[in-house]
This record gives structure tokens, sequence and C-alpha cells, in this order.
């Protein structure tokens, strides 16, 4: 038996969100910066892009892991110029 519910769910509307078209450009061994938010930004190289580019899986620079970032996370990756 579940001991914590969520109310309400079922009255929350799923709204379908689409990658900014710089999002559209990455492939998988680009050298990107991502920024997490104000004064949090690193590099790092794509491992992997989904078919609909909504989801990019980044390698983070510095050993910090692998991480999966969705396009609706309010997180900006940006490739460098190569």
């Amino acid at each position: 038996m579940a001991r914590y519910r969520i109310n309400n769910t079922d009255e929350q509307p799923l709204h379908r969100v689409e990658p900014d078209r710089h999002w559209r450009q990455l492939r998988q061994g680009d050298r990107v910066s991502v920024r997490l938010g104000p004064g949090f930004e690193t590099g790092g190289l794509v491992d992997a892009v989904t078919a609909d580019h909504s989801m990019v899986w980044v390698d983070l620079d510095g050993g910090r892991g692998r991480t999966l970032l969705h396009c609706s996370d309010d997180v900006e990756i940006r490739q460098h110029d190569s």
C-alpha cells in the first residue's frame, strides 16, 4: 500500500515541448558548454541525442560524470565554435 499519494494529478495538463533550434544541431561527439543556471557553467562532450532531439546525454568535463538533459529542464547547451 502506498504511503504517500499525490492528489489531483489528472487535473494537470501535459504540454508537448519542442527543443530549441540549436538543440536540433547537436550531434554525438560535439564539444558543448552547458549552463545549468546563472554562474554554473561547464563543458562536456555530447554522448548521445534522442531522435527527436529533446534529450541529450553529456559527458561533463573534469570527471563530473554523464548527465541526461531534457529540453524542458531550463538548461542551455551551446556548441563550441570549431
